[in-house]
Formats: C-alpha cells, structure tokens, sequence
C-alpha cells in the first residue's frame, strides 16, 4: 500500500534480528510518533548459530527449518516494535544466508552474498517506490562488520536509492522517487567504550571478549556521526523485540547483559551517518541531528 502522507521510514537489513539490535529503538520510536516504518530484511538468516538447545534441531543442514523459524521470529519481533510492515527481499527464500565472509556457504547457488546486483536492485526499487520513503537507512560500505549479507544489503540498497530516482529506470515499477536522506548505522568508539568500561565495573570480565572499543571492527571515529536518536523511551519494547530472537540472543548473553548492567544509554541511544541529502539542525546535546528526518519540510 502506498503511503502518500506523513513521514516515511524504510530500513534495509540483513538478517532477522539485525533490525532489532541495531535501529529497534528508532524503529519503535518512529512508530510511536507516528511515522510509517517498513523494514525490508534480505534473507532469513538461514546459517545463524543456534544458541539455544531446545532448539538446536533447527540448525540441520539438509533444510532451512532455521530459517522459517526466524522468519516466525522476526514478526514477532515486529509486533513489539510496533511495525506493521515488514518484507523480505524478493520474498521469503529468495535468497539465503550466506553464512560469515570466507565460508563456504558463501558460494551456495541462493546465498545473498552472489546475488545478482540488478535483480535484488529491482525488487528494492519496487519498495521505495511504493512505499516513497524520505529517509533510508542501512548499513556502510563494510556492512558494520564486514558480513557479506551486510555488505551486499549496503550495495543493494545505495543502488536502488539511486536507480529509484531514475525515471528511465523501470517505469513498470511506479513513478520515480527520490530519498531525501540516506544514513548508515555506526557506532560510535566512544559510546563503545563507555559502555565497556560501565560494564567491566559492573562486574564482567568483558564484552563480546574484548575490553577495548578499539578491538570492534563496528567501533567508528566520532566524527563521522551526525545523528543521535534517543529511543530510550522505547528501550522495553526493542528488548522485547531482541526477546523474540530466542534462537539467536540468549537471556544470559552480552546484550541483555550489558542492558541491565549498565542500562538505557546503552541500547536506547543508537547512531547514524548521513551520506545522502542535505543534514537539518544539530539540535541534539551532543551536536548531532536528534532526528533522521531533521530538515525536511
């Protein structure tokens, strides 16, 4: 359905989850306010590590049972960030996990990572299209960490920003339209360190076994954020929506470890980088944009 009123967000991730502990608290934030939020995710997470053994025979190599069982998660996710529209990437089993950079997966006929270009480009112009978001956001050019479903949703989805826009580009696929800001999720060293050094206090020996913010390949300088988006109003609902993702986060893990050790600044503010569009005020008290759709009428 096409929204043609109002403020509209769309976010290209990865794998089901990725949403969650990544942007959920902006998720449920712009929910809240109001705006209409779509998430696209581009596989079903299908080589994610089982953590818990209850649910172990979902990991079995001869099927992607996984898979259909994430996708069962992500919509429960969903319901507790609020989001009523969410899709997956050429639809569900289009393409599959490609499991983490060097593995053979990687070379599996369906994994995400050989996708070709043009074909996932024209199901995501399809959306934007549709949908007519002013804002996007997904991940750098590394995908956050170097995964390559991440770093391919990034190259999806910066091509169909700009293959949208193009009215000699598939005409059959609605009229054209231009994003008026693109944003890539970071994660700000500082901020990292912060909440290991809280942490460690706390009690833990680390974080994700490091100590050091310099350790995490997703740590970035803090100059490249523009944008600090305090969502820690919405902190419960984006825990219960990392809580749905029962076979890839666990109770006792570092996430809902850190959560409750060191508290709402941890996972309630999250981060962006503007690299398309014009930035609007820096109206946030660390003098950054406080909103993605600052500056836009």
């Amino acid at each position: 359905m096409t929204s043609d009123a109002g403020r509209r967000l769309l976010l290209v991730h990865a794998h089901p989850d990725d949403e969650s502990s990544g942007t959920g608290a902006t998720m449920a934030r712009y929910v809240a306010e109001g705006a209409h939020v779509t998430l696209v995710t581009c596989t079903l997470g299908e080589e994610g590590e089982v953590l818990v053994p209850a649910l172990e025979q979902l990991a079995a190599k001869e099927g992607d049972q996984l898979g259909g069982y994430r996708y069962h998660e992500l919509s429960e996710a969903m319901r507790a960030l609020g989001v009523t529209d969410h899709r997956i990437l050429g639809g569900p089993g289009r393409w599959r996990d490609s499991g983490m950079m060097g593995l053979p997966e990687n070379d599996a006929p369906r994994a995400f990572w050989r996708a070709d270009l043009a074909e996932a480009t024209r199901y995501l112009v399809e959306v934007v299209r549709e949908v007519r978001p002013q804002v996007l956001v997904t991940y750098d050019s590394n995908g956050g960490y170097g995964h390559p479903d991440h770093i391919q949703a990034h190259r999806v989805a910066m091509a169909a920003v700009d293959a949208a826009a193009d009215p000699a580009y598939e005409p059959g696929l609605g009229a054209a339209w231009s994003v008026a800001k693109v944003y890539w999720t970071v994660m700000p060293r500082t901020h990292l360190q912060r909440g290991i050094d809280l942490l460690m206090e706390a009690g833990e020996s680390s974080f994700f076994g490091v100590t050091s913010a310099d350790e995490l390949p997703f740590a970035v300088p803090d100059e490249l954020v523009t944008a600090t988006i305090d969502g820690r109003a919405q902190l419960p609902a984006k825990m219960a929506a990392l809580r749905a993702h029962a076979s890839q986060v666990t109770a006792d893990g570092p996430f809902f470890t850190m959560a409750e050790k060191v508290g709402e600044e941890a996972f309630g503010l999250e981060f962006f980088q503007l690299v398309r569009g014009e930035a609007g005020p820096a109206d946030g008290p660390d003098g950054r944009e406080d909103d993605l759709f600052a500056g836009l009428s």
